[in-house]
């Protein structure tokens, strides 16, 4: 795995990969600082995401897994409110290990049936470029825990996906 080669070399973070279930590590370049585009990734939130949390209730009753109020909305993040002080909230992730500039790890809310991280990492590329690895780990806690995951994952690809590039969009100023 070239990608995660690079993170290896932050051995603050190893702990949110050894024997994970599922990594995931998706690449994305942009002009923009790892905080921008923390704060522009966490503030997409399309109509069609509001579909998709009213399918994971369906879910999550089928399941019997934990019921976590969706937002009806998620705050427009500016940079300044993306916290880098492990314990504190973003959005509903609670951050892990951060460290400006160069990396930041969170952890969604408890559930029964897996614990997930989210993170992005930044490598720079140019002095104005930079790489961001956005980073979700899993691990499985239940027997309903690969079951969900598995019945989610194109939708979990789909929205890291949309998410990253949204935040390199609009922390560049560009589509705003």
């Amino acid at each position: 795995m070239i990608k995660i080669k690079f993170l290896h070399q932050y051995n603050i973070l190893d702990e949110y990969f050894v024997n994970a279930d599922v990594t995931d590590v998706k690449i994305f370049e942009g002009r923009t600082t790892l905080r921008k585009f923390i704060a522009s990734m966490l503030s997409y939130y399309p109509w069609w995401i509001i579909g998709l949390y009213r399918i994971r209730k369906l879910l999550v009753r089928l399941l019997g897994l934990v019921n976590h109020q969706a937002p009806d909305a998620l705050p427009d993040l500016q940079p300044q409110d993306v916290s880098f002080t492990p314990g504190e909230n973003v959005t509903f992730f609670i951050v892990r290990c951060a460290e400006e500039e160069r990396f930041w790890m969170s952890e969604a809310p408890e559930d029964n049936h897996l614990k997930a991280y989210f993170g992005v990492v930044r490598e720079p590329v140019t002095d104005s470029v930079n790489r961001f690895y956005v980073i979700t780990t899993i691990y499985y806690k239940h027997w309903t825990g690969p079951v969900y995951f598995n019945l989610i994952r194109p939708f979990h690809h789909l929205v890291v996906s949309r998410m990253a590039r949204h935040g390199i969009r609009h922390s560049t100023g560009v589509g705003r």
